[in-house]
């Protein structure tokens, strides 16, 4: 579960990134104790600090890490938005059968390790509702964790995500599935790789729509849905009963068991099945 817009939060991911970085250090430490040579010393002594500045130091947008200069300049952009939005600005993102009497409200950040492990566990179940039509599913997306754990990788993937919106539901929904797998979802305290277009273009190319899709890598590459990822963000930002992600509604009922932080979404499919069953009854 990751907490939006709290400096404590904050505090934290800073402290695991350090504490990270000095457990690696320790081990880089250990090796060239039985390591000879002098290249090999360098190359491992630089290893644990190069994480974040690599996927920052590219050029382009995103060609390993889109710059502060960029994003700025992306809010003053025209607005583009994707295909199968709603809304002002394009920030309803409803997918599913028009007729379905209820709707599942899934608030995630791309970063967010907790929203991993939900997609991992319960995404199938999820997706073959909407296709039984069950229910629809509203996706309110943030990037907040790009603050907490620095970088943009989180805007970058939902930037990306916009781009495979355009191109259809059902593409949308496998990019974002491969986006928080366990092959493709980066650790919290590694590199950002979500800042690298040709990170996001690779885990593009694990899915039939958009494997080769020259219109969606051009979307990726020039930013063409920058713009419309930070009004999604912002649109994000202005719920005020959603403090972490993942946060999973049906209808108004806040699907989860309690914690201190809140409701932890459930991360197991029966679970989640039983809660959802039992709110449609409510």
């Amino acid at each position: 579960m990751s907490n939006r817009n709290n400096q404590a939060n904050k505090q934290a991911a800073r402290e695991r990134l350090r504490a990270e970085r000095e457990r690696q250090a320790k081990k880089e430490r250990t090796r060239r104790q039985l390591i000879v040579g002098g290249a090999v010393v360098a190359v491992l002594a630089v290893a644990g600090g190069i994480g974040l500045a690599v996927v920052n130091a590219g050029g382009g947008n995103g060609g390993g890490g889109a710059s502060g200069d960029v994003w700025a300049k992306a809010a003053k952009a025209p607005l583009v938005k994707p295909a199968n939005t709603s809304g002002t600005g394009g920030t309803a993102i409803v997918i599913g059968k028009p007729d379905a009497k209820h709707t599942l409200s899934l608030f995630e950040d791309a970063r967010c390790p907790g929203c991993a492990n939900f997609e991992q566990k319960v995404g199938e179940t999820v997706q073959k509702d909407i296709k039984d039509g069950k229910y629809k599913a509203s996706f309110h997306l943030g990037t907040f964790l790009d603050a907490n754990l620095q970088g943009t990788g989180s805007k970058n993937a939902l930037s990306a995500m916009g781009a495979a919106l355009n191109v259809g539901p059902d593409a949308f929904l496998e990019y974002k599935q491969a986006l928080f797998s366990k092959e493709f979802h980066p650790d919290e305290a590694g590199p950002d790789k979500f800042a690298d277009d040709s990170y996001l273009i690779k885990v593009a190319d694990t899915v039939p729509a958009l494997k080769g899709n020259a219109a969606f890598q051009k979307a990726v590459k020039t930013g063409t849905y920058d713009r419309w990822a930070l009004t999604v963000s912002d649109a994000f930002n202005k719920v005020k009963d959603v403090t972490s992600t993942p946060t999973v509604k049906l209808d108004d009922t806040v699907l989860g068991t309690d914690t201190p932080q809140g409701k932890a979404a459930p991360s197991d499919p029966a679970a989640f099945t039983t809660m959802v069953d039992k709110a449609m009854k409510s």
